[in-house]
């Protein structure tokens, strides 16, 4: 589908749009979740991220944490009916000594029955790419964030071809694919469907959604009003229907909706939810997204 018909649909009366995305959904919710297992001290300038150690955030920093740790997160997270399980770490790319201890993190996770791995560390070589499928790495995670004609005004310190060339490195080795944005970030309606387009291009298992969470001391602290939530639903509409075959998931920052929204998302473009608090913001506790699901008679998947 070409820019200029994704960009008519956009531009629909809201409820004929979301009669359209809802054509490709399913009646199946899944949830995710993940652990910060390594936090700040980024030598990225993302403007919108707590983590870089280019702004004076003061989140708490903290290095690799342990095995036993991440064991621990992942079991909790299985008993409030996830699935997948993330490993998260800041940084541009895992360093040596990190990387492998992250492998013996995934080993420990693919002995849990019902849990699927899933890793988000960065960009990555082709090495890497290749010891994490080796490893048994079930899905990871890389975003393209926002468009690439806009991608220079969130990042100087590297660019959207370099995190388009980690989601091809993860396709090539056959493992699946977590890719995404972050909305509200000063990007055009025209690259909203940019994105849309190059989503479709890459062809990821599951695209989260996260909706921009302005942060004190951050270049974006004042970005509150860049996305209303009618423009969030649009967006999600338009990118179901150019990626019919992923899953649309809310992220970070769905809390920017309404109650009410949220519900009409997931009736209409959204079928997965990560649960649970992010990586420097909070969400819903599993229990709350487990009542939704139930409220909305989607089956959760296990």
């Amino acid at each position: 589908m070409d820019k200029n018909e994704l960009l008519r649909l956009y531009n629909l009366d809201l409820n004929e749009l979301l009669k359209i995305s809802s054509k490709y959904m399913s009646d199946n919710i899944e949830l995710c979740s993940l652990v910060n297992a390594r936090n700040g001290r980024c030598s990225q300038d993302c403007k919108y991220c707590a983590q870089s150690a280019h702004y004076l955030t003061n989140i708490e920093d903290y290095p690799l944490i342990s095995k036993e740790a991440v064991i621990k997160a992942a079991l909790e997270a299985k008993n409030n009916g996830v699935i997948r399980f993330a490993v998260v770490t800041s940084g541009k790319s895992p360093d040596e000594e990190n990387f492998y201890k992250i492998l013996e993190f995934i080993d420990e996770l693919n002995k849990i029955e019902g849990l699927k791995s899933c890793a988000s560390i960065g960009i990555l070589n082709e090495e890497q790419a290749k010891m994490l499928a080796l490893r048994g790495l079930k899905r990871f995670h890389h975003n393209i964030n926002t468009a690439k004609s806009y991608y220079g005004n969130i990042c100087t310190t590297h660019d959207w071809q370099d995190r388009y060339n980690t989601c091809k490195l993860v396709k090539k080795y056959g493992m699946e694919l977590c890719c995404g944005v972050i909305l509200g970030m000063g990007e055009s309606v025209e690259q909203r469907i940019e994105m849309a387009i190059e989503l479709a291009e890459i062809q990821p298992d599951s695209i989260p959604i996260n909706i921009l969470m302005p942060i004190k001391s951050t270049p974006f602290e004042n970005y509150f009003d860049k996305i209303d939530e009618e423009n969030v639903l649009r967006t999600l509409a338009v990118f179901k229907i150019a990626n019919p075959k992923s899953v649309l998931r809310f992220c970070g920052g769905r809390m920017r909706l309404s109650e009410q929204n949220q519900e009409l998302a997931l009736k209409t473009c959204v079928e997965g939810i990560m649960t649970g608090n992010y990586l420097t913001t909070t969400g819903k506790t599993p229990e709350q997204d487990l009542a939704s699901i139930k409220k909305l008679n989607k089956i959760l998947l296990t």
